[in-house]
């Protein structure tokens, strides 16, 4: 016959499983931009998803080139990256299905405060990159295959200069290191917007240049095929691809602020 307290402790045994999450041990692969990170913006929407969900976020904070080979080793569920060129092979190879824009920032030049390179009164970005190739000013590079470092390297195609002038260094680091060694040398950088304004309080760096479409930085998130790879969490995957279009994230994002200041515009439609 039970007492008293073991009808309690099996109640409470209950009650704890009742309360566990169908999910609650499923942990969820997200290979992902150093910028998405440094932001700010997965510690703001993450912990709703996994409240709602009952799945586990591992977040593996990277350059878009490392994010893409992670999920052609098979060793992510997921990826959110911003390189359009470089996403549109993964998905032709057959590694990535259902790719899906979910917002947006921009890309700018950093630089001294004083802009010794006179990039501000360029008309393009190409002529900006040029005038600091040409100008002997530092140029700093993350150097680690990023969606960041791929849009740079396409500016300096279009814009007929070999980045291998004395001033530029290519340092193989994330976002956020990067802009404290380019604020440490007073050199210039590319950015996107969401980590500077991120960073910006440890800077003494200006916006020297920004351009419009010409330096949009589009995000997306792709599954990883499962024809490829049957055993991902292709389950837990979807699930978080179809929380990031919905209202409720893509609300959070645009209303993701840093000292009163929009990170990212969220930019999903049907």
């Amino acid at each position: 016959m039970l007492n008293l307290k073991s009808i309690f402790s099996v109640a409470l045994v209950a009650t704890l499983i009742t309360a566990i999450p169908a999910h609650a041990e499923e942990i969820i692969k997200l290979a992902t931009t150093t910028s998405t990170e440094n932001s700010g913006l997965l510690k703001n929407l993450l912990p709703r998803f996994e409240a709602e969900s009952g799945y586990q976020v591992q977040v593996i904070a990277t350059g878009t080139g490392k994010a893409l080979k992670l999920a052609r080793q098979g060793d992510v569920d997921v990826i959110m990256t911003h390189a359009p060129a470089a996403e549109a092979k993964f998905v032709d190879a057959g590694y990535g299905l259902l790719p899906r824009g979910i917002m947006m920032n921009d890309f700018v030049i950093l630089g001294p405060q004083h802009d010794p390179a006179n990039i501000r009164s360029s008309k393009t970005v190409e002529q900006a990159f040029a005038k600091i190739a040409q100008s002997g000013e530092l140029f700093i590079s993350r150097g680690d295959n990023s969606g960041t470092y791929m849009k740079e390297q396409i500016i300096w195609k279009n814009a007929q200069v070999d980045p291998s002038f004395t001033g530029y260094k290519s340092v193989g680091q994330g976002m956020g290191k990067t802009l404290l060694m380019a604020n440490e040398l007073q050199g210039y950088t590319l950015s996107d917007r969401g980590t500077f304004v991120a960073y910006k309080a440890k800077l003494d760096m200006a916006i020297d240049f920004d351009g419009g479409q010409a330096l949009a930085n589009p995000y997306q998130i792709m599954l990883i095929n499962p024809a490829k790879y049957p055993d991902l969490n292709h389950k837990g995957a979807r699930a978080l691809s179809d929380w990031l279009i919905g209202a409720e994230a893509q609300g959070m994002i645009n209303r993701y602020k840093v000292k009163g200041e929009q990170l990212f515009k969220a930019t999903y439609s049907e």
